[in-house]
């Protein structure tokens, strides 16, 4: 329960997979790298979670791939513990299409 606590619209939107809610807040001003207590972001909720399309959403709107919430671990790694590899798939693509753009 205590994870819970302090989430924004865009942790919840993401770890429950609302494509839609999560484009619309961030094109209105969510930060994308907000952490909750656990240091937690939006983008360890979508891979926790499995929710691909909001991964790259979040990617593309500069979400940090890297960022360690309070157990030392990156969104990645939580995709990983929990053998969710379409979403490491899904980030080693949005990063790659992050990189190329801004070449």
């Amino acid at each position: 329960l205590f994870s819970f606590l302090f989430l924004s619209a865009l942790h919840m939107a993401a770890a429950n997979g609302h494509l839609a809610v999560v484009e619309y807040l961030i094109q209105n001003g969510a930060d994308v790298n907000a952490a909750n207590l656990e240091k937690n972001t939006p983008l360890h909720w979508a891979c926790l979670n499995g929710h691909v399309e909001v991964i790259k959403a979040l990617i593309s709107a500069g979400a940090s791939v890297s960022q360690l919430n309070s157990h030392e671990r990156t969104p990645m790694d939580e995709a990983v513990s929990g053998g969710k590899m379409e979403v490491v798939d899904a980030i080693n693509a949005a990063v790659a299409q992050v990189e190329l753009a801004s070449m």
